[in-house]
């Protein structure tokens, strides 16, 4: 019987409809079936709510009911100090209810400016980065991991490779801890629908906009399918008008963000991830799941340990939309290349089985308190 906890996950928010957000409630929810005392801790509110239920086993805490405000000049930075500075001491107030042996999760950058601010004495804590070093070292995000992570008694990738990647840009402590499967389908997709599916926020680096092109490529040769666009964003509107300027009204379709992941996965044959960037796609995990054949960019690590191109998926050239187009095509004109494949990655997911994560984690539960003991 493992040793019960307490485990503190901090995220920027706890509400929003995004990966990072099921994760954190999938892995509150797979903590406290091993007997841990969990607590979720947004630093603020979404300004798009998504309802992930209650589970009673966890509590759910939101620092601030407002988000502070940004720090332009010299008026505006001190009352935002002073707004993190009551955060912080919120949050201290919940850590000083650990018992020994806690630990304190923060699962995002901007997060972790709350949890560095908060009294976390005694308590190790565990860094994260949701997305591939890749694409934390294009972003503004980078300077503040390697700022605020730096401390951290553990810092975890998603993958191996940006695992290293991390440590060879000094984060010496850095290790790999991939996402759990956080959907268990009774029954595959059936791969009758002539229907090619995407499921994301609609914004510039999920790539939508290439995947319109890709089609645009393939769709007058195949009249019988279509593109499932699910999602809303920034780029909703000029993706519609990306449609109907490439001629694709009629077999494109934008049914919006939807909960209901397992009609629109047994609603398709096919699943597209046509991003720019990624880290560890929970969508490809859950199209795997649902045994749907997957065309993805290699557009980061995480694409690449999930997918074995030719076994259970096809991963093409980044950012090429006609090998892209080839691709999606080859699986519409072979119903049996879409079933081996699907079959395939319905197997392979089960690597990434709930228990299978969290026995990783409590080692590394185990490893912080050898350090900070």
């Amino acid at each position: 019987m493992t040793e019960s906890r307490d485990i503190f996950i901090v995220c920027n928010n706890v509400e929003e409809l995004g990966g990072l957000q099921r994760w954190a409630h999938h892995i509150a929810h797979l903590f406290a079936d091993r007997g841990h005392r969990v607590h979720l801790v947004g630093v603020t509110h979404a300004e798009r709510s998504h309802d992930y239920g209650r589970d009673p086993r966890y509590a759910v805490t939101v620092l601030h009911e407002r988000r502070p405000g940004p720090r332009r000049g010299p008026v505006s930075r001190l009352a935002h100090r002073a707004t993190v500075r009551q955060g912080a001491a919120r949050l201290s107030a919940l850590l000083r209810t650990a018992r020994p042996g806690g630990v304190v999760i923060a699962a995002q950058v901007w997060a972790m400016e709350w949890v560095a601010r908060a009294d976390t004495a005694g308590m190790p804590v565990i860094g994260m980065s949701h997305e591939s070093y890749a694409a934390t070292r294009r972003s503004s995000r980078y300077r503040r991991v390697k700022r605020h992570f730096a401390g951290a008694d553990l810092f975890l990738a998603l993958t191996r490779a940006d695992a290293d990647a991390w440590a060879f840009d000094d984060m010496s402590g850095a290790a790999a801890m991939p996402n759990p499967l956080h959907v268990e389908p009774a029954s595959p997709s059936p791969r009758t629908e002539p229907v090619v599916v995407r499921l994301g926020r609609l914004s510039f680096e999920k790539g939508q906009d290439m995947l319109l092109e890709a089609w645009a490529e393939v769709s007058a040769r195949h009249p019988s399918w279509r593109l499932r666009l699910y999602g809303t964003g920034p780029e909703e509107d000029a993706l519609r008008r990306d449609a109907a300027a490439l001629g694709l009204d009629a077999s494109v379709e934008f049914p919006g963000s939807t909960a209901d992941l397992e009609s629109a996965l047994t609603g398709a044959s096919i699943f597209a991830l046509s991003s720019r960037e990624e880290g560890f796609p929970m969508s490809i995990i859950e199209a795997m799941a649902y045994g749907l054949p997957t065309v993805a960019f290699d557009c980061a690590p995480g694409v690449r340990e999930l997918l074995t191109d030719g076994r259970d998926g096809l991963v093409v050239t980044p950012g090429n939309v006609m090998e892209f187009a080839a691709a999606l095509e080859r699986l519409m004109d072979d119903r049996r290349l879409r079933d081996t494949l699907g079959d395939a990655a319905r197997v392979s997911v089960r690597r990434y089985a709930p228990d299978t994560i969290v026995d990783r984690w409590e080692r590394a539960f185990a490893l912080v308190d050898g350090r900070t003991g």
